[in-house]
């Protein structure tokens, strides 16, 4: 609503309107250039103008906003503005009491002299941007400024003395930022402070021991960190404190059990740190706790019975530990819980049904890597507000229950190495909203199941006892970009329907019994970076067609998603938590390596060994520049290497053993600037080894072996022509003998010289005839062997 004023004129008839106050927030609103904002420039009687919301696009106009010298509040936040915050414009609104800029895209430097002049200031939200270098000092001399938030922005330096100048300061955010070294002891200066954020910084050294007087704290957070030392005494003054979080840093010492005594607190995260806990201690919380976080704490034992009376939990991270026995009752009947993580313990047993039947509200339960057996409880699907449901690496066996395709809700769904078993897959709504299904390492038997939501990403199937051919209507996961098959008993040819799936960037179908030739319509899977089809019975040629369109491995594509599956926890602005899904078995450079998901990005693979692959290398997989690595071996592959492999500049691994290959290996092969890893032996290879570049480096002879016609240094043998290799000098003569041996020569010539010339005088003095073996004794002179030998 816009609001106008009407000031009185005694000496006029009439009255005229004045706009003080202008919201145009407009969530829905379509982009727009920050240069439409020009008229409102001239309405110079302004106070309020709220512009969130509004997808303001472009950069701040410095001396529009100049002109309102009546401002008061400013609001420009949740916008897509950029460039850098104007030092003249702001600088003129010395009646700014509110500013926010928060959620957009400024980068650059906090102006000095901008903010100097804003002495009125009380509100200042420069979160969620881009900002760096440090926070100029001017801004601690806001000396009305209650609320700062810097959070979330590129801001580095130390944290200085004056921020203890900003004695009004209430509420104190530097979150998410690169500030490093200390805490400032000033800090304790900031009695009225209710809210502390220095949290996922690079803060060391000790927590400031008289943080204690920060008696009006109700939020304090200085987790992920550096932090050392003990969790300082002082802080058992906090007594007004609700939020508390020390995780991740380097924290020592006992566990402060005088926390629980806090009556008001409800939020507590001291997971990550060195600190010792007592498991014989007897706790009994005066507090009502509705998130603990003690994951990674030195917990022992049965799951902590004091748990039990905080019935009011919402957030339960036990995580880390080593906690044993079975699955508490107590903890069935936590009705509020929405998210558990109990992963990496050694928890036993069976889960009950009663959990499911009241964990309406349950959206997180993350079992992970204990020792859960027995099946799982019918009722699962009860549970229908599941968003991530992580079991994996349990005792789990039998049947998936029918009931868990009905959460709606599931995202991330990980059985993975159980016992679990069966033919018949639970039937998943066509329009779910499953992204993410691992049911790798089990005793799944049938047909390859393909009953899952259309919009899958990840479908994790390997090490199972899957037989039959691949099934024509996998099709239909149109939006599948990773199928891992691996491992299990899956024949027949490649169906055509399967390269329908055009958004597969991750292609395991290794160690099955495929038969028949590759497709030459694989080409159209042009997003594909990892395709391993080894170690099954494929035959026919590697077709050209095959490689001239897998653009995914000719070059890497900028900006993918990451394997990283990000939940945020709202309304908790604390937790964005991240599940790292299981990590890409292959054989990398002649072993099993687990690529990690997080990073899968970085790698582009070809594994096309152990088939019965008949025909030359086609020339144009040079072209696939991106390729880490290429396993071409134990096939049935002949004619010569071709040199455009040498245009691989990124391969790492190039395996082309135990074929028919023959003629020279490529020069070209010296332009492999990455190659750690190259295996060419049994072969029918011939000529010189190249040298330089990374070749130098491959000098292991048994990746040459049974290939009777190379030489080369790297195989210790000469090639024709070669000068022959000079012995190896014992250690003490690289050491001793060149030093004495210098030193007789220094001395030998002018002694021996002068020795000769004697003889010769003498000889001819009485012999006047000429000496006839005299140069060709100096020939054989030992000191002379001596010099050509050093």
């Amino acid at each position: 609503m816009v609001t106008c004023s009407s000031p009185s004129n005694s000496n006029s008839s009439s009255t005229s309107s004045v706009v003080i106050e202008l919201p145009l927030s407009f969530p829905s609103a379509p982009l727009m250039p920050s240069n439409l904002l020009t008229p409102l420039f001239f309405i110079r009687s302004l106070r309020v103008l709220d512009l969130s919301s509004n997808s303001i696009n472009g950069q701040i106009p410095a001396l529009g906003f100049g002109n309102l010298v009546n401002l008061v509040h400013l609001d420009l936040s949740l916008n897509s503005i950029n460039g850098q915050i104007p030092a003249l414009g702001f600088g003129n609104l010395i009646n700014l009491v509110h500013l926010d800029l928060s959620w957009n895209s400024i980068n650059g430097q906090i102006p000095a002299l901008g903010f100097g002049n804003l002495s009125n200031l009380v509100h200042l939200d420069l979160s969620l941007n881009r900002l760096n270098g440090s926070i100029p000092l001017q801004l601690f001399q806001l000396k009305y400024l209650q609320f700062l938030d810097l959070s979330s922005n590129r801001l580095s330096g130390e944290l200085p003395e004056e921020i203890g100048n900003l004695t009004k300061l209430q509420r104190l955010s530097l979150g998410s930022n690169k500030f490093s070294n200390g805490i400032p002891s000033s800090i304790s200066y900031l009695r009225e402070l209710e809210e502390l954020d220095l949290g996922k910084n690079s803060l060391s050294m000790e927590i400031p021991s008289d943080i204690g007087n920060l008696s009006s704290l109700s939020s304090l957070s200085l987790g992920k960190n550096k932090l050392t030392g003990g969790v300082p005494a002082s802080m058992q003054k906090l007594n007004k404190l609700n939020s508390l979080d020390l995780e991740g840093n380097l924290l020592t010492g006992e566990f402060p059990f005088w926390l629980f005594d806090f009556k008001d607190l409800q939020d507590l995260y001291l997971q990550g740190n060195n600190l010792t806990w007592n498991n014989n201690m007897k706790i009994v919380p005066k507090c009502r706790l509705s998130r603990l976080s003690l994951r990674s704490s030195g917990l022992q034992g049965d799951i902590p019975e004091w748990i039990s009376t905080q019935t009011n939990l919402t957030y339960l991270d036990l995580s880390m530990n080593q906690l044993h026995g079975p699955f508490p009752q107590w903890l069935a009947e936590f009705h509020f819980l929405s998210y558990l993580f109990l992963s990496h313990n050694k928890l036993s047993g069976s889960l009950p049904t009663a959990f499911f039947r009241s964990s309406q509200l349950l959206r997180i339960l993350a079992l992970s890597h204990n020792n859960f057996s027995g099946e799982l409880p019918e009722n699962i699907g009860d549970a229908k507000s599941l968003f991530i449901l992580m079991l994996d690496g349990n005792n789990f066996s039998g049947p998936i229950p029918q009931s868990i395709s009905q959460i709606s809700n599931l995202r991330l769904l990980d059985l993975s190495r159980n016992r679990l078993s069966g033919n018949i897959f639970p039937g998943f709504d066509p329009q779910g909203n499953l992204r993410y299904a691992d049911f790798s390492s089990n005793q799944f038997s049938g047909e390859v199941p393909t009953t899952f939501p259309l919009n899958i990403r990840t479908l994790a199937l390997e090490g199972n006892k899957f037989s039959g051919a691949l099934p024509l209507n996998l099709k239909k996961l149109r939006n599948l970009e990773r199928l891992e098959l691996q491992d299990n008993s899956i024949s027949g040819e490649l169906p055509n329907s399967l390269l329908q799936i055009s958004h597969l960037r991750v292609l395991n179908l290794r160690n099955n019994s495929l038969q028949g030739s590759i497709p030459k319509t694989l080409s159209n899977l042009q997003n594909l970076q990892i395709l391993d089809l080894s170690s099954n019975n494929l035959t026919g040629e590697i077709p050209i067609e095959f490689v001239n369109n897998l653009t995914g491995m000719i070059e890497a594509p900028p900006n993918r998603t990451s394997g990283v599956f990000t939940v945020a926890i709202f309304p908790f602005k604390h937790f964005i938590t991240e599940f790292a899904v299981n990590e890409l078995i292959v054989n990398w450079k002649k072993s099993k390596q687990g690529l990690p998901s997080h990073n899968i990005d970085m790698y582009f693979l070809l594994d096309l060994s152990n088939n019965q692959l008949s025909s030359e290398i086609p020339a144009s997989l040079g072209a696939l520049k991106a390729l880490k690595m290429l396993n071409l071996s134990f096939n049935k592959l002949f004619g010569k290497i071709p040199a455009s492999l040498g245009d691989l500049q990124n391969v790492e691994g190039l395996d082309l053993s135990h074929n028919k290959l023959c003629g020279p290996i490529p020069i070209a092969f010296t332009k492999l600037q990455q190659l750690t890893t190259l295996d060419v032996s049994n072969n029918k290879l011939t000529g010189r080894i190249p040298v330089n570049g990374q070749m130098n480096s491959m000098a292991d002879p048994n990746f040459y072996a049974n290939n009777s016609g190379l030489c080369g240094f790297q195989i210790r043998v000469p090639c024709p022509g070669d000068l022959p290799l000079a012995p190896k000098l014992q250690e003490h003569d690289n050491k001793e003998e060149p030093s004495i041996l210098l030193g007789a020569m220094g001395i030998g010539y002018p002694v021996g010289f002068l020795f000769t010339i004697g003889i010769i005088f003498l000889a001819g003095y009485f012999n006047p005839s000429p000496p006839s073996n005299s140069h060709r004794r100096r020939r054989h002179h030992p000191h002379r062997l001596i010099k050509q030998r050093i």
